[in-house]
């Protein structure tokens, strides 16, 4: 879901300035906190990429979210010039995703034990051999489905251990006052890569081959493993207990936060309802009414530029109620669901998948940054398991079910409803005293202990 379909952490208003506020002696060792001088020539609200570590990160994490973008675009042709139909592409798609919900909370547990880089870095090895290996596929033949649909669930395996581990290297790459910063970074970056990647395995594909660009993605994984090796961060967590009294401690702290488990139970059912509805169907009336592929592709992208203008917008903005704002941004969601059902012009529907984009931007951004301050950095890896495992689940099966009811029932009821849902339990969430309490935490005076690096 790499936040989509969606994952998927506030007393005072706005923080000091890194250079008024003293650093963390891991901020200094990282040398994020070389001056004021560095950070005014990076742009002042960039800060975060006066930090070593965060600027290292982000040139090998999109690279490598490039890289996975174009080759979800040349893995369809893939399969399609090997054969395949349909069916076949749902077997592979499906091969993808159900291992990262089986996988994650593992995932998440083994990254606090033994450390988020070390997680991340044998990961992306691994589907950096696993990409390799199918580009040989191709280069040498058609090769069978079933090789595509094992590869494909490696992939998504690899994918369900990484992300639990980026929730908690995120906290350790970027000055604890500079995280939403780095956070809505990260946002655009994700964003960006949806409009680009497409766009550059379309040029690739037509240029050259599936193949090619099935090489390149095994590439930048090369780079993220690069970029990752050369980071400085937190080790892991050293305990002598056992993987499941990890996993029941995470389960209490993820229980323990009733903000967290309920906009995790927000999004589970999002997805199941509206977020998948849209996915899936948005598509068939772009082609019914809109003038089809192109249309859809100008909404997607306005989907992206929308959280990319949005995430540049907010980086140094400290909201007091830090999470009433992040679900305030949900509200965006409802949006193109129900100019799709209305059957309106496509100019109307991109400027609400334009919404949509800015509310995503604001929610994942302050969402993220409330758990890094109301989760002990230990247990970040597993609370952002749960958290993603439980927004996955019914995502996942939204895709057969709705599929099924769209026979049923028109895509645009559907879509209504969709729109219709969205907004209420937006207001619900948002009308819930354990969300709107939910306030901005300055960080402490002297954070030296996250100074201890590999």
């Amino acid at each position: 879901m790499r936040t989509r379909i969606h994952a998927v952490n506030k007393n005072r208003s706005k923080l000091n300035s890194p250079a008024a506020s003293g650093e963390p002696a891991a901020a200094r060792a990282d040398g994020v906190t070389s001056s004021r001088a560095r950070s005014s020539r990076l742009g002042g609200r960039l800060g975060p990429f006066a930090g070593r570590n965060f600027r290292v990160f982000y040139a090998g994490y999109a690279t490598s979210l490039l890289g996975s973008a174009m080759s979800a675009i040349a893995l369809t042709f893939a399969v399609l010039d090997s054969g395949g139909g349909a069916a076949d592409l749902g077997f592979v798609f499906a091969a993808n995703v159900v291992p990262q919900v089986l996988v994650m909370l593992g995932g998440g547990v083994l990254a606090d034990r033994v450390g988020r880089r070390l997680v991340m870095l044998v990961t992306d090895s691994l589907r950096l051999l696993v990409q390799a290996t199918l580009a040989a596929a191709l280069f040498a033949g058609r090769p069978p489905i079933w090789l595509f649909v094992v590869l494909a669930a490696l992939l998504g395996a690899g994918e369900g251990v990484f992300n639990p581990a980026l929730g908690g290297l995120r906290a350790d790459i970027a000055p604890r006052d500079q995280l939403p910063d780095a956070n809505a970074l990260l946002s655009v970056v994700q964003s960006a890569s949806m409009v680009a990647g497409p766009a550059l395995a379309g040029i690739l594909i037509a240029l050259t081959s599936p193949a090619v660009v099935i090489t390149v993605d095994a590439a930048t994984f090369g780079v993220s493993v690069v970029s990752l090796a050369l980071l400085k961060v937190p080790a892991g967590t050293s305990t002598r207990q056992s993987p499941w009294r990890d996993l029941a401690d995470g389960w209490q702290q993820f229980r323990a936060q009733t903000w967290l488990w309920l906009t995790t139970v927000q999004f589970a059912l999002f997805n199941l309802f509206t977020w998948a509805p849209y996915l899936l169907l948005g598509p068939i009336l772009a082609r019914q009414y809109l003038g089809g592929a192109s249309a859809w592709g100008v909404i997607s992208a306005a989907y992206a530029l929308g959280s990319v203008l949005t995430g540049l917008a907010i980086i140094g903005r400290r909201p007091r109620q830090i999470l009433a704002v992040a679900v305030l941004g949900t509200f965006g969601f409802a949006v193109p669901c129900l100019l799709l059902a209305l059957r309106a012009p496509g100019y109307g529907v991109a400027a609400g998948a334009l919404t949509a984009g800015a509310g995503s931007a604001i929610f994942d951004t302050y969402w993220t940054t409330a758990m890094q301050q109301r989760v002990p950095a230990s247990m970040l890896g597993r609370a952002t398991a749960f958290s993603l495992t439980g927004a996955y689940a019914l995502g996942s099966m939204g895709y057969a079910v709705i599929g099924a009811i769209a026979t049923v029932v028109s895509p645009v009821r559907i879509l209504a409803f969709a729109a219709g849902y969205a907004t209420l339990s937006s207001a619900v969430v948002l009308a819930t005293p354990a969300i709107r309490s939910v306030r901005w935490q300055d960080p402490p005076a002297d954070p030296a202990s996250s100074a201890a690096a590999r």
